[in-house]
């Protein structure tokens, strides 16, 4: 492993200060007369650049990790989610994205279906232009359970050797796709915003990092294959092929795969809650808004045209609204046809949850804010003044 390597004999009183005040993590610390590094140093290097010269050194590894034969390993992987006896929209999403990614290096696309009864609902990935869909149908898989399901994924990794796999970040993506990268000892980027791909296979995972500060752009070089998992509502799902050429292969099952220790016998579906992620026009509110009562106001306009309140996450620390309605990294993915945005400064964590709209307005006194960079019509202006009177044109029209 890399490692950080402090060099004492060159460390004084005056240079340990300095050093501690460039790290931008707080992970050196001296105390006692010792420099010290803790665990929260992220290896930014930034001591060993900025600091004096020769009293911080980086140490690569011993031994360059060996290279993966990268030809063994061809094709984007889909992960189709068959969660409550159906497919999950968000694998639709991926799939688009994927046949994207697998034109850049001319090889296929696949998915791998791990259910109880839905080998049927196959037809629908070949319709969008999957190459072969690999089913593992067993009653084993009616219920979700980790190890059982990580041994079909395995199983079908080990024989398919997919390049790349994406997953999507649903309750179960996110519970499994980790099980099973650790199993082939490669990496796993959760939450990616954007995904590219390389002409010799590397996958260019792209997500916001060290609290969305920055977007990081991750790629797994020595190892294969390369696990991400996707939000729903961050790609499009694509439009069907004219003559599907696809092909189904029913997986042989293994009863040994099943894990014993856990047995579920049955499950109650919890009542059907309003997703924002699901609506077509939204009404968001950020820290412009006064009070918890000018809601009533935004939530007047919102019903007004049809839309779902939403909001940032600093309204549901405060208590105004719960997280249901919450927009952003830590939130949800939204993806509407139209969104008001009120009083929203668009901080990366808020853009990375609705960037995507079909057309975004936004309102904010502030005309250099954030959120004016990725709004298609922009107002510069107080929000209450602004819903009064799209309130009263509407009403009027």
């Amino acid at each position: 492993m890399p490692e950080l390597r402090i060099h004492h004999e060159k460390v004084t009183p005056e240079i340990a200060q300095q050093l501690v005040k460039i790290c931008p993590f707080g992970a050196l610390s001296y105390e006692n007369g010792r420099l010290d590094i803790s665990s929260a140093c992220k290896m930014c290097r930034m001591c060993v650049r900025k600091g004096p010269e020769g009293v911080m050194e980086y140490v690569a590894d011993k031994e360059p990790a060996k290279a993966v034969n990268k030809d063994e390993w061809k094709g984007v992987a889909v992960f189709a989610d068959c969660s409550e006896g159906k497919i999950h929209p968000v694998t639709f999403e991926l799939i688009g994205k994927a046949r994207e990614l697998a034109k850049v290096t001319g090889q296929k696309v696949y998915a791998v279906m791990i259910c109880d009864g839905l080998s049927a609902e196959a037809d629908k990935l070949l319709a969008l232009g999957v190459d072969t869909v690999y089913i593992y149908d067993d009653p084993m898989f009616r219920f979700f359970t980790n190890t059982t399901y990580a041994n079909a994924f395995a199983d079908f990794v080990q024989k398919v050797k997919p390049s790349s796999i994406l997953v999507g970040a649903t309750n179960v993506g996110r519970s499994l796709a980790p099980r099973v990268a650790c199993r082939f000892r490669t990496g796993l980027t959760a939450d990616c915003t954007a995904l590219e791909m390389k002409e010799n296979t590397d996958l260019v995972q792209i997500r916001p990092a060290f609290g969305g500060n920055i977007m990081a752009q991750i790629v797994t070089t020595n190892t294969r294959p390369q696990f991400a998992t996707v939000r729903y509502k961050v790609f499009s799902a694509p439009q069907p092929v004219d003559d599907p050429t696809g092909e189904c292969i029913r997986m042989n099952i293994d009863p040994a795969w099943e894990d014993k220790r856990i047995r579920v016998t049955d499950f109650e579906v919890k009542p059907a809650v309003s997703d924002i992620s699901e609506a077509d026009t939204i009404v968001a509110v950020g820290r412009g808004l006064k009070s918890k009562d000018d809601l009533e106001k935004v939530q007047a306009f919102a019903d007004l045209i049809g839309a779902r309140l939403a909001c940032t996450r600093p309204l549901v620390e405060a208590g105004w609204l719960d997280a249901t309605h919450q927009i952003g990294l830590s939130g949800k993915t939204v993806k509407p046809k139209l969104i008001f945005t009120f009083g929203i400064s668009g901080a990366v964590q808020f853009a990375a949850g609705m960037k995507s709209s079909d057309c975004i307005i936004a309102v904010n006194t502030d005309k250099t804010a954030p959120i004016f960079d990725i709004a298609h019509y922009c107002i510069v202006g107080d929000l209450y003044e602004v819903i009064d009177g799209l309130t009263q044109k509407i009403k009027e029209a």
